[in-house]
């Protein structure tokens, strides 16, 4: 039957190119959409049409904003003297709702891995060597997750940053191997980012 209702199917198509989404939630979630008012499917189309036209990268952080320079690197409260570095903007959203860092940010939009053919110059890594010569800041605080890519991507970072006689730490491994920020809870943030060794 499903079969021949050609929109049910092609939502249901839609839905399935979201991650984390297989055959059978697409169609739990196209019958759920079916069973909303007209108003609500609306409100959910338009707020995906405006987030996918109005959210940018930021020109100082490169996270996520609705406003360039977003308004983390525009805040003249934040501690200037620490700089963090994540793998995405995600991993920013994490720190901040733990709310216990105060400096400023660095995503690099990934962390190396030759297997997937993402090099350094394929990071971000050049403009964070470059906000480190225009600003003063003391320490650099690498936020990278903790699997086999971060490890790489930290090491690398830290032998880089050796001629800039910065203080270089790295989060306590608070989170698990193989975690990512993003899923980590509140506490196990915190307690990470207060447990960071310098490395």
């Amino acid at each position: 039957m499903i079969g021949h209702i050609k929109p049910l199917l092609n939502l249901i198509g839609e839905l399935k190119k979201l991650p984390g989404i297989g055959p059978r939630s697409a169609e739990r979630i196209a019958y759920a959409v079916l069973d909303m008012d007209e108003e609500t499917v609306e409100n959910i189309g338009k707020a995906l049409i405006d987030a996918k036209l109005n959210i940018k990268r930021c020109s100082v952080c490169f996270s996520i904003t609705d406003v360039v320079p977003c308004r983390i690197c525009m805040d003249q409260f934040r501690d200037e003297s620490s700089i963090c570095v994540v793998e995405n903007a995600k991993d920013v959203i994490a720190l901040e709702k733990a709310g216990n860092y105060k400096g400023f940010y660095h995503v690099l939009e990934g962390s190396l891995s030759p297997g997937r053919n993402i090099g350094p110059d394929n990071l971000r890594i050049k403009e964070l060597l470059e906000r480190l010569d225009k600003r003063g800041f003391t320490e650099v605080i690498i936020a990278l997750n903790p699997n086999v890519e971060g490890e790489a991507t930290a090491m690398y970072l830290n032998r880089l940053l050796k001629p800039f006689s910065l203080k270089v730490t790295r989060i306590a491994h608070g989170l698990p191997i193989g975690g990512e920020l993003e899923f980590a809870d509140e506490m196990t943030l915190m307690y990470a980012f207060e447990d960071r060794k310098e490395l």
